[in-house]
Protein backbone atom coordinates (compact mmCIF):
# COMPACT_ATOMS: atom_id res chain seq x y z
CA UNK A 1 0.00 0.00 0.00
CA UNK A 2 1.60 3.34 -0.88
CA UNK A 3 2.41 6.31 2.17
CA UNK A 4 0.23 9.37 1.38
CA UNK A 5 3.47 11.10 0.67
CA UNK A 6 3.97 8.44 -2.67
CA UNK A 7 0.12 9.47 -3.45
CA UNK A 8 1.31 12.98 -3.56
CA UNK A 9 3.90 13.36 -5.71
CA UNK A 10 1.77 10.49 -8.41
CA UNK A 11 -0.60 13.21 -8.20
CA UNK A 12 1.41 16.29 -8.05
CA UNK A 13 3.31 14.95 -11.66
CA UNK A 14 -0.10 14.67 -13.72
CA UNK A 15 -0.96 17.08 -16.34
CA UNK A 16 -4.51 16.29 -15.50
CA UNK A 17 -5.83 18.40 -12.17
CA UNK A 18 -7.49 16.52 -9.21
CA UNK A 19 -10.36 17.23 -7.07
CA UNK A 20 -11.35 15.57 -4.54
CA UNK A 21 -14.51 16.35 -2.93
CA UNK A 22 -17.04 15.65 0.29
CA UNK A 23 -21.00 14.62 -0.19
CA UNK A 24 -21.33 19.24 0.15
CA UNK A 25 -18.74 19.45 -2.93
CA UNK A 26 -16.47 20.72 -0.58
CA UNK A 27 -12.98 20.55 -1.83
CA UNK A 28 -10.57 18.42 0.95
CA UNK A 29 -7.69 18.04 -1.52
CA UNK A 30 -6.38 19.01 -4.56
CA UNK A 31 -3.22 18.32 -6.39
CA UNK A 32 -0.38 20.70 -8.34
CA UNK A 33 -2.38 20.80 -11.73
CA UNK A 34 -5.88 21.63 -10.60
CA UNK A 35 -4.13 24.34 -8.40
CA UNK A 36 -2.95 25.61 -11.27
CA UNK A 37 -5.87 25.44 -13.67
CA UNK A 38 -8.29 27.50 -11.14
CA UNK A 39 -5.11 30.19 -10.06
CA UNK A 40 -4.65 28.93 -6.60
CA UNK A 41 -0.75 28.27 -7.07
CA UNK A 42 -0.98 27.49 -3.34
CA UNK A 43 -2.59 24.23 -2.78
CA UNK A 44 -2.96 25.66 0.80
CA UNK A 45 -5.21 27.33 0.24
CA UNK A 46 -7.90 24.57 -0.64
CA UNK A 47 -9.55 25.27 2.88
CA UNK A 48 -10.73 28.21 0.73
CA UNK A 49 -12.18 26.71 -2.06
CA UNK A 50 -16.14 25.67 -1.46
CA UNK A 51 -19.31 24.95 -3.14
CA UNK A 52 -19.47 28.04 -5.18
CA UNK A 53 -16.42 26.57 -7.64
CA UNK A 54 -18.70 24.91 -9.57
CA UNK A 55 -21.58 26.20 -9.34
CA UNK A 56 -23.45 26.43 -11.96
CA UNK A 57 -22.63 23.31 -13.69
CA UNK A 58 -24.89 20.42 -14.92
CA UNK A 59 -23.17 18.55 -12.41
CA UNK A 60 -23.51 20.76 -9.41
CA UNK A 61 -27.00 21.20 -9.99
CA UNK A 62 -27.55 17.35 -10.40
CA UNK A 63 -25.93 17.29 -7.32
CA UNK A 64 -28.42 20.01 -5.83
CA UNK A 65 -31.05 18.27 -7.05
CA UNK A 66 -30.74 14.50 -7.12
CA UNK A 67 -28.14 14.26 -4.66
CA UNK A 68 -25.62 12.36 -7.04
CA UNK A 69 -23.11 13.51 -9.57
CA UNK A 70 -24.18 14.00 -13.37
CA UNK A 71 -20.98 12.77 -14.94
CA UNK A 72 -19.92 9.70 -12.86
CA UNK A 73 -21.43 6.93 -14.92
CA UNK A 74 -23.75 4.01 -14.21
CA UNK A 75 -22.79 1.01 -14.49
CA UNK A 76 -22.22 -0.59 -18.64
CA UNK A 77 -22.13 3.65 -19.72
CA UNK A 78 -19.68 5.61 -21.38
CA UNK A 79 -17.74 8.23 -19.22
CA UNK A 80 -19.41 11.18 -19.26
CA UNK A 81 -18.10 14.76 -19.64
CA UNK A 82 -18.88 18.52 -19.00
CA UNK A 83 -16.98 21.50 -20.65
CA UNK A 84 -16.92 24.51 -18.28
CA UNK A 85 -15.24 27.99 -17.88
CA UNK A 86 -14.34 29.26 -14.46
CA UNK A 87 -12.88 32.31 -13.44
CA UNK A 88 -9.96 33.11 -12.15
CA UNK A 89 -8.68 35.28 -9.32
CA UNK A 90 -7.38 37.71 -11.71
CA UNK A 91 -10.75 37.59 -13.87
CA UNK A 92 -9.22 35.69 -16.74
CA UNK A 93 -11.75 32.77 -18.17
CA UNK A 94 -10.05 29.27 -17.77
CA UNK A 95 -11.75 26.90 -20.07
CA UNK A 96 -11.61 23.21 -18.65
CA UNK A 97 -13.12 19.47 -19.63
CA UNK A 98 -14.20 18.02 -16.22
CA UNK A 99 -15.31 14.52 -15.68
CA UNK A 100 -15.85 12.66 -12.36
CA UNK A 101 -15.86 9.41 -10.04
CA UNK A 102 -17.53 8.31 -7.15
CA UNK A 103 -15.65 7.28 -4.58
CA UNK A 104 -16.22 4.27 -2.17
CA UNK A 105 -16.87 4.99 1.45
CA UNK A 106 -14.32 5.18 3.62
CA UNK A 107 -13.36 7.45 7.13
CA UNK A 108 -11.98 10.55 5.44
CA UNK A 109 -15.04 11.77 4.11
CA UNK A 110 -14.52 11.39 0.41
CA UNK A 111 -16.99 11.43 -1.76
CA UNK A 112 -15.76 12.08 -5.34
CA UNK A 113 -12.92 12.80 -7.23
CA UNK A 114 -13.19 15.28 -10.24
CA UNK A 115 -10.87 15.63 -13.09
CA UNK A 116 -9.99 18.34 -15.00
CA UNK A 117 -8.30 19.34 -18.19
CA UNK A 118 -6.86 22.65 -19.77
CA UNK A 119 -8.91 23.15 -22.99
CA UNK A 120 -6.93 26.58 -23.55
CA UNK A 121 -4.36 25.27 -26.39
CA UNK A 122 -6.98 22.64 -27.71
CA UNK A 123 -9.36 25.99 -28.13
CA UNK A 124 -6.36 27.72 -29.68
CA UNK A 125 -5.24 24.85 -31.89
CA UNK A 126 -9.39 24.77 -32.89
CA UNK A 127 -9.59 28.23 -33.76
CA UNK A 128 -6.22 27.84 -36.02
CA UNK A 129 -7.94 24.55 -38.02
CA UNK A 130 -11.13 27.03 -38.80
CA UNK A 131 -8.87 29.65 -39.72
CA UNK A 132 -7.67 27.14 -42.38
CA UNK A 133 -11.11 25.10 -42.81
CA UNK A 134 -12.88 27.53 -42.83
CA UNK A 135 -13.84 30.74 -45.10
CA UNK A 136 -16.44 32.97 -43.91
CA UNK A 137 -19.15 30.80 -43.06
CA UNK A 138 -18.00 27.94 -45.27
CA UNK A 139 -16.40 24.91 -44.26
CA UNK A 140 -14.77 22.20 -45.82
CA UNK A 141 -11.25 20.76 -45.76
CA UNK A 142 -11.47 18.46 -49.11
CA UNK A 143 -9.23 19.73 -52.23
CA UNK A 144 -12.49 20.79 -54.00
CA UNK A 145 -13.22 22.84 -50.95
CA UNK A 146 -9.68 24.46 -50.72
CA UNK A 147 -9.23 25.02 -54.52
CA UNK A 148 -12.94 26.84 -54.20
CA UNK A 149 -11.59 28.97 -51.38
CA UNK A 150 -8.59 30.44 -53.67
CA UNK A 151 -11.42 30.82 -56.36
CA UNK A 152 -13.26 33.24 -53.82
CA UNK A 153 -10.30 34.67 -52.80
CA UNK A 154 -9.20 35.65 -56.09
CA UNK A 155 -12.66 36.73 -57.10
CA UNK A 156 -12.95 38.89 -53.95
CA UNK A 157 -10.32 41.01 -55.26
CA UNK A 158 -12.02 42.19 -58.39
CA UNK A 159 -14.81 44.64 -58.85
CA UNK A 160 -16.67 42.45 -61.79
CA UNK A 161 -20.16 41.08 -61.43
CA UNK A 162 -20.48 37.27 -60.13
CA UNK A 163 -22.68 34.51 -61.29
CA UNK A 164 -22.86 31.82 -58.37
CA UNK A 165 -24.12 28.16 -59.17
CA UNK A 166 -24.81 25.36 -57.51
CA UNK A 167 -27.52 22.96 -56.46
CA UNK A 168 -30.16 24.02 -53.74
CA UNK A 169 -28.50 24.25 -50.09
CA UNK A 170 -25.10 24.40 -51.12
CA UNK A 171 -24.84 27.51 -49.53
CA UNK A 172 -24.58 29.84 -52.09
CA UNK A 173 -25.54 33.07 -49.93
CA UNK A 174 -22.40 32.38 -47.85
CA UNK A 175 -20.18 32.39 -50.61
CA UNK A 176 -21.77 36.01 -51.06
CA UNK A 177 -20.64 36.99 -48.32
CA UNK A 178 -17.47 35.58 -48.24
CA UNK A 179 -17.23 37.35 -51.48
CA UNK A 180 -17.83 40.49 -50.15
CA UNK A 181 -16.22 40.57 -46.50
CA UNK A 182 -12.79 39.91 -48.60
CA UNK A 183 -13.46 42.57 -51.01
CA UNK A 184 -12.43 46.26 -50.57
CA UNK A 185 -16.34 47.01 -49.89
CA UNK A 186 -16.08 44.96 -47.00
CA UNK A 187 -16.83 48.41 -44.89
CA UNK A 188 -20.29 49.08 -47.38
CA UNK A 189 -23.23 47.73 -47.12
CA UNK A 190 -24.18 44.16 -48.01
CA UNK A 191 -27.77 43.61 -49.00
CA UNK A 192 -29.63 40.47 -50.55
CA UNK A 193 -32.49 40.19 -52.21
CA UNK A 194 -34.25 36.98 -52.71
CA UNK A 195 -35.38 37.25 -56.28
CA UNK A 196 -38.15 34.34 -55.99
CA UNK A 197 -39.91 35.94 -53.13
CA UNK A 198 -40.89 39.11 -55.38
CA UNK A 199 -43.92 39.32 -57.05
CA UNK A 200 -43.59 40.34 -60.77
CA UNK A 201 -45.27 43.51 -60.34
CA UNK A 202 -43.01 44.62 -57.32
CA UNK A 203 -39.75 43.88 -59.08
CA UNK A 204 -38.69 46.70 -60.51
CA UNK A 205 -40.36 48.98 -57.28
CA UNK A 206 -38.14 46.79 -55.19
CA UNK A 207 -34.54 46.70 -56.93
CA UNK A 208 -35.18 50.63 -58.23
CA UNK A 209 -37.18 52.17 -55.68
CA UNK A 210 -40.08 54.40 -56.57
CA UNK A 211 -41.46 57.85 -56.43
CA UNK A 212 -44.40 59.32 -54.11
CA UNK A 213 -47.34 58.32 -55.82
CA UNK A 214 -45.98 56.32 -59.09
CA UNK A 215 -48.60 53.78 -57.94
CA UNK A 216 -51.72 53.02 -55.77
CA UNK A 217 -50.53 52.42 -52.78
CA UNK A 218 -47.03 54.39 -52.97
CA UNK A 219 -47.48 56.61 -50.33
CA UNK A 220 -44.29 57.52 -50.25
CA UNK A 221 -40.56 57.75 -52.15
CA UNK A 222 -38.56 54.43 -51.27
CA UNK A 223 -35.56 53.58 -51.52
CA UNK A 224 -34.63 50.88 -54.10
CA UNK A 225 -32.13 47.88 -52.98
CA UNK A 226 -29.45 49.26 -55.66
CA UNK A 227 -29.62 52.18 -53.74
CA UNK A 228 -29.27 50.58 -50.45
CA UNK A 229 -25.97 48.97 -51.25
CA UNK A 230 -24.13 51.96 -53.00
CA UNK A 231 -20.40 51.41 -51.98
CA UNK A 232 -21.56 47.94 -51.11
CA UNK A 233 -22.32 44.36 -52.72
CA UNK A 234 -25.76 43.64 -53.61
CA UNK A 235 -26.63 39.61 -53.82
CA UNK A 236 -29.80 38.72 -56.58
CA UNK A 237 -30.29 35.60 -55.37
CA UNK A 238 -32.42 33.05 -57.35
CA UNK A 239 -31.68 35.64 -60.27
CA UNK A 240 -33.34 33.22 -62.83
CA UNK A 241 -36.72 33.69 -61.18
CA UNK A 242 -37.20 37.73 -62.56
CA UNK A 243 -39.18 38.78 -65.26
CA UNK A 244 -38.25 39.61 -68.77
CA UNK A 245 -39.38 42.84 -68.22
CA UNK A 246 -36.74 43.08 -65.04
CA UNK A 247 -34.32 41.51 -66.48
CA UNK A 248 -34.02 44.24 -69.49
CA UNK A 249 -33.89 47.09 -66.96
CA UNK A 250 -31.22 45.36 -65.10
CA UNK A 251 -28.94 45.14 -67.89
CA UNK A 252 -29.40 48.88 -68.43
CA UNK A 253 -28.50 49.21 -64.54
CA UNK A 254 -25.20 47.31 -65.10
CA UNK A 255 -24.20 49.16 -68.33
CA UNK A 256 -24.97 52.45 -67.34
CA UNK A 257 -24.20 52.39 -63.52
CA UNK A 258 -27.33 54.15 -62.63
CA UNK A 259 -30.87 53.54 -61.58
CA UNK A 260 -33.95 55.41 -62.64
CA UNK A 261 -36.57 55.16 -59.73
CA UNK A 262 -40.29 54.19 -60.70
CA UNK A 263 -42.66 56.94 -61.49
CA UNK A 264 -39.40 58.89 -62.12
CA UNK A 265 -37.16 60.42 -65.44
CA UNK A 266 -33.68 61.14 -64.11
CA UNK A 267 -31.69 58.82 -63.42
CA UNK A 268 -29.39 58.22 -60.34
CA UNK A 269 -25.82 56.88 -60.31
CA UNK A 270 -24.83 54.11 -58.17
CA UNK A 271 -21.64 52.15 -57.16
CA UNK A 272 -22.92 48.61 -56.34
CA UNK A 273 -21.02 45.39 -57.40
CA UNK A 274 -23.43 43.05 -58.04
CA UNK A 275 -23.33 38.86 -57.28
CA UNK A 276 -26.44 36.61 -58.39
CA UNK A 277 -27.05 33.23 -57.58
CA UNK A 278 -29.26 30.69 -58.86
CA UNK A 279 -29.68 27.03 -59.16
CA UNK A 280 -31.06 26.92 -62.62
CA UNK A 281 -29.48 26.12 -65.96
CA UNK A 282 -28.82 29.49 -66.64
CA UNK A 283 -27.49 28.86 -69.98
CA UNK A 284 -30.44 26.50 -70.95
CA UNK A 285 -32.93 29.03 -69.61
CA UNK A 286 -31.16 31.35 -72.86
CA UNK A 287 -31.74 29.39 -75.50
CA UNK A 288 -35.51 28.55 -74.32
CA UNK A 289 -36.04 32.16 -74.54
CA UNK A 290 -36.45 32.55 -70.79
CA UNK A 291 -33.35 34.29 -70.31
CA UNK A 292 -31.87 37.27 -71.62
CA UNK A 293 -28.14 36.20 -73.50
CA UNK A 294 -26.72 39.58 -72.84
CA UNK A 295 -27.83 39.82 -69.24
CA UNK A 296 -26.80 36.52 -68.53
CA UNK A 297 -22.81 37.22 -69.90
CA UNK A 298 -23.58 40.59 -68.35
CA UNK A 299 -23.81 39.01 -64.99
CA UNK A 300 -20.96 35.69 -65.95
CA UNK A 301 -18.31 37.71 -66.09
CA UNK A 302 -16.49 36.01 -63.24
CA UNK A 303 -18.06 32.81 -62.78
CA UNK A 304 -17.95 30.49 -59.09
CA UNK A 305 -19.57 27.26 -58.81
CA UNK A 306 -20.16 25.78 -55.20
CA UNK A 307 -19.67 21.94 -55.06
CA UNK A 308 -21.95 19.76 -53.85
CA UNK A 309 -21.72 17.96 -50.63
CA UNK A 310 -21.92 14.35 -52.37
CA UNK A 311 -18.43 15.90 -54.10
CA UNK A 312 -16.85 16.76 -50.94
CA UNK A 313 -18.04 13.63 -48.68
CA UNK A 314 -14.78 14.01 -46.97
CA UNK A 315 -15.91 17.61 -45.56
CA UNK A 316 -18.77 15.68 -43.86
CA UNK A 317 -17.50 15.31 -40.71
CA UNK A 318 -16.01 18.23 -40.01
CA UNK A 319 -18.88 20.03 -41.38
CA UNK A 320 -21.65 18.19 -39.30
CA UNK A 321 -19.17 19.12 -36.27
CA UNK A 322 -19.57 22.80 -37.31
CA UNK A 323 -23.50 22.78 -37.33
CA UNK A 324 -23.55 20.43 -33.92
CA UNK A 325 -21.60 23.07 -32.32
CA UNK A 326 -24.32 25.36 -33.46
CA UNK A 327 -27.01 23.40 -32.98
CA UNK A 328 -25.38 22.69 -28.85
CA UNK A 329 -25.46 26.45 -28.32
CA UNK A 330 -29.03 26.49 -29.88
CA UNK A 331 -30.16 24.21 -27.53
CA UNK A 332 -27.94 24.39 -24.73
CA UNK A 333 -26.50 21.28 -24.68
CA UNK A 334 -22.81 21.70 -24.86
CA UNK A 335 -22.19 18.28 -24.16
CA UNK A 336 -23.43 16.80 -27.77
CA UNK A 337 -20.69 14.69 -29.77
CA UNK A 338 -21.57 12.34 -33.31
CA UNK A 339 -20.96 8.83 -32.87
CA UNK A 340 -18.90 6.97 -35.47
CA UNK A 341 -21.77 4.90 -36.45
CA UNK A 342 -23.65 8.42 -37.11
CA UNK A 343 -20.97 9.55 -39.00
CA UNK A 344 -20.60 6.60 -41.48
CA UNK A 345 -24.38 6.55 -42.07
CA UNK A 346 -23.65 10.47 -42.84
CA UNK A 347 -20.80 9.81 -44.96
CA UNK A 348 -22.81 7.35 -47.39
CA UNK A 349 -26.25 9.44 -47.94
CA UNK A 350 -26.42 11.51 -51.38
CA UNK A 351 -27.24 14.68 -49.54
CA UNK A 352 -30.07 15.72 -52.60
CA UNK A 353 -30.21 19.23 -50.08
CA UNK A 354 -26.84 19.47 -49.74
CA UNK A 355 -25.62 21.26 -47.18
CA UNK A 356 -29.01 22.74 -45.48
CA UNK A 357 -30.61 19.11 -45.54
CA UNK A 358 -27.44 18.20 -43.19
CA UNK A 359 -28.28 20.80 -40.88
CA UNK A 360 -31.80 19.53 -40.58
CA UNK A 361 -31.19 15.92 -40.30
CA UNK A 362 -28.89 16.92 -37.43
CA UNK A 363 -31.60 19.14 -35.61
CA UNK A 364 -33.91 16.31 -35.91
CA UNK A 365 -31.32 14.05 -34.40
CA UNK A 366 -30.84 16.81 -31.39
CA UNK A 367 -34.06 16.97 -30.96
CA UNK A 368 -35.13 13.08 -31.11
CA UNK A 369 -31.40 12.02 -28.86
CA UNK A 370 -32.19 11.09 -25.19
CA UNK A 371 -28.23 11.40 -24.41
CA UNK A 372 -25.15 13.40 -25.06
CA UNK A 373 -24.65 11.26 -28.12
CA UNK A 374 -25.87 11.39 -31.50
CA UNK A 375 -26.65 7.99 -32.73
CA UNK A 376 -27.69 6.70 -36.11
CA UNK A 377 -31.33 5.86 -34.99
CA UNK A 378 -31.40 9.44 -34.22
CA UNK A 379 -31.15 10.36 -38.03
CA UNK A 380 -34.09 10.93 -40.22
CA UNK A 381 -35.19 7.87 -41.76
CA UNK A 382 -33.65 7.58 -45.01
CA UNK A 383 -29.94 8.16 -43.14
CA UNK A 384 -30.62 5.67 -39.95
CA UNK A 385 -29.78 2.65 -42.07
CA UNK A 386 -32.48 -0.31 -43.43
CA UNK A 387 -35.55 -0.73 -41.38
CA UNK A 388 -36.10 -4.38 -40.27
CA UNK A 389 -39.23 -6.07 -41.95
CA UNK A 390 -42.29 -6.36 -40.11
CA UNK A 391 -43.52 -10.10 -39.80
CA UNK A 392 -45.91 -10.84 -42.71
CA UNK A 393 -45.78 -12.29 -45.98
CA UNK A 394 -42.01 -12.55 -47.96
CA UNK A 395 -41.92 -9.56 -50.21
CA UNK A 396 -42.10 -10.08 -53.85
CA UNK A 397 -38.83 -9.21 -55.13
CA UNK A 398 -38.09 -7.73 -58.45
CA UNK A 399 -35.50 -10.08 -60.91
CA UNK A 400 -33.52 -8.56 -62.95
CA UNK A 401 -31.83 -11.88 -64.48
CA UNK A 402 -33.56 -15.19 -65.56
CA UNK A 403 -31.25 -18.42 -65.29
CA UNK A 404 -31.91 -19.22 -68.53
CA UNK A 405 -29.22 -16.03 -69.81
CA UNK A 406 -25.84 -17.31 -70.62
CA UNK A 407 -23.21 -16.11 -68.43
CA UNK A 408 -21.58 -13.09 -70.13
CA UNK A 409 -25.70 -11.92 -70.51
CA UNK A 410 -25.95 -12.77 -66.73
CA UNK A 411 -22.75 -11.25 -66.11
CA UNK A 412 -23.70 -8.14 -67.91
CA UNK A 413 -27.21 -7.79 -65.88
CA UNK A 414 -25.62 -8.17 -62.67
CA UNK A 415 -22.79 -5.22 -63.34
CA UNK A 416 -25.66 -3.02 -64.50
CA UNK A 417 -27.88 -3.32 -61.27
CA UNK A 418 -24.79 -3.27 -59.61
CA UNK A 419 -24.08 0.11 -60.93
CA UNK A 420 -27.88 1.16 -60.64
CA UNK A 421 -27.19 0.18 -56.95
CA UNK A 422 -23.86 2.74 -56.97
CA UNK A 423 -21.84 -0.24 -56.51
CA UNK A 424 -23.77 -1.96 -52.92
CA UNK A 425 -23.88 -4.96 -53.10
CA UNK A 426 -26.45 -5.75 -50.51
CA UNK A 427 -29.13 -3.70 -52.49
CA UNK A 428 -27.81 -4.87 -55.80
CA UNK A 429 -28.66 -8.26 -54.60
CA UNK A 430 -31.73 -7.49 -53.43
CA UNK A 431 -33.24 -6.09 -56.92
CA UNK A 432 -31.63 -9.06 -58.22
CA UNK A 433 -33.31 -11.23 -55.87
CA UNK A 434 -30.47 -13.11 -54.60
CA UNK A 435 -28.36 -13.44 -51.74
CA UNK A 436 -25.18 -11.47 -50.78
CA UNK A 437 -23.36 -14.66 -50.95
CA UNK A 438 -24.73 -15.84 -54.34
CA UNK A 439 -23.87 -12.36 -55.56
CA UNK A 440 -20.36 -12.70 -54.15
CA UNK A 441 -19.82 -16.04 -55.59
CA UNK A 442 -21.05 -15.09 -59.26
CA UNK A 443 -19.21 -11.77 -59.26
CA UNK A 444 -15.40 -13.45 -58.19
CA UNK A 445 -16.09 -17.37 -59.10
CA UNK A 446 -16.86 -16.44 -63.00
CA UNK A 447 -20.57 -16.33 -62.59
CA UNK A 448 -20.67 -20.18 -62.10
CA UNK A 449 -24.20 -20.89 -61.06
CA UNK A 450 -24.46 -21.92 -57.25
Amino acid sequence: MPSLATLRVFLDSLEEGVLFLDAGRRVLEINSAAARMIGRDDPRLVEQLCPTLFAGTDCARECETRGQCSLTPAKGEDGKIQDIVLKAPDGRDVPLRMWAMLLPPNASGLYCAIILRDRSRELELEAEVRDRWQLGGLTGRSRAMQDFYQKVLRVAASEANVLITGESGVGKELVARALHDNSSRANGPYVAVHCAALPENLQESELFGHAKGAFSGATGARLGRFEAANGGTLLLDEIGEISLATQTRLLRVLQEREIVRVGENHPRKVDVRVVAATHRDLAAMVGRGEFREDLYYRLRVLPLHVPALRERREDIPLLASTLLGELAERYRRPDLRLSAEAIVAMEAYTWPGNVRQLFNTLEHAVVHSDGPTILPRHLLPELAGPVMPTPGPAPQLTRYYTTRATADEERAQIERVLDEAGGNKAEAARRLGMSRTTLWKRLNRGLEHS
